[in-house]
């Protein structure tokens, strides 16, 4: 396939960024977006160009890094990661817009790669247990539902790409902050610090610049892992209890 390209290019936080279009040809449709975006590197290095900047990191639909806008959609036009999305899902002649996610809270570094360290210290404000260490208990010694652990094991299969966050017209977190609050909230270790987490997590994110949730849904249907959300409602509903308990009676 010939493809037009049109890519942001902004070389520091403080430049004036700009889409600026390239020409890649002979693009197999089995290869990866990455790897497409590899070929057209290879091409402006032996120009002379400043490659394009982009995050990867695993190439395997786990690790998160490789969030890209594409055409407008969070990680393309199909419900993946960029490193797994393929170029079978363009045609020869098109043309395809490539910018970084676009936030308050994922501030730009350069090109297609932005800084992401808030969802860091969003997750390090309360997304953790207490737990003693040494040696691990048995795994059935605490019953939990199934219902409960499948639920848990849904909003764990986050893996922190930002995709739900670049495909908000508010720009939220929400739905990231609620998968890390309800995995643990829903097993028995979360319970001690249940409260206190979600309470801590909340505050974190809007600390953060990002924006406020208003259940539009469109974070959900780009989530590569299919986080539903459900996941945000039973964030608000441990966040409503937590403050009513935690609330100081009148004098």
């Amino acid at each position: 396939m010939n493809l037009t390209l049109r890519v942001w290019r902004q070389p520091h936080p403080t430049a004036k960024g700009k889409m600026v279009t390239y020409k890649v040809s002979d693009v197999s449709p089995d290869m990866s977006f990455l790897e497409m975006l590899d070929v057209l590197n290879e091409q402006l290095i032996l120009s002379g160009d400043d490659p394009v900047a982009f995050d990867h990191d695993c190439r395997e639909g786990i690790c998160g890094s490789c969030g890209l806008m594409i055409n407008g959609y969070a990680h393309g036009p199909e419900q993946t990661t960029t490193c797994q999305l393929h170029m079978r899902s363009f045609k020869d002649g098109d043309e395809i817009d490539i910018e970084p996610w676009r936030s308050g809270g994922f501030p730009l570094i350069k090109d297609l790669v932005v800084d992401r360290s808030a969802f860091d210290r969003i997750i390090a404000s309360g997304g953790f247990i207490s737990a003693p260490t040494g040696t691990a208990p048995e795994a059935h010694a605490t019953p939990v539902p199934k219902k409960d652990s499948d639920a848990a094991f849904d909003a764990a299969t986050c893996i922190g790409c930002g995709a739900c966050v670049a495909a908000c017209p508010n720009g939220s977190a929400m739905l990231f902050t609620a998968a890390k609050v309800s995995h643990l909230g829903l097993l028995p270790q979360g319970q001690p610090e249940r409260d206190a987490r979600v309470i801590k997590m909340v505050a974190q994110q809007d600390a953060e610049d990002f924006g406020g949730c208003s259940n539009i849904g469109e974070c959900s249907a780009v989530c590569p892992k299919g986080i539903s959300m459900e996941t945000i409602s039973r964030l608000n509903h441990d966040l409503l209890g937590a403050l009513r308990a935690n609330a100081v009676p009148a004098s």
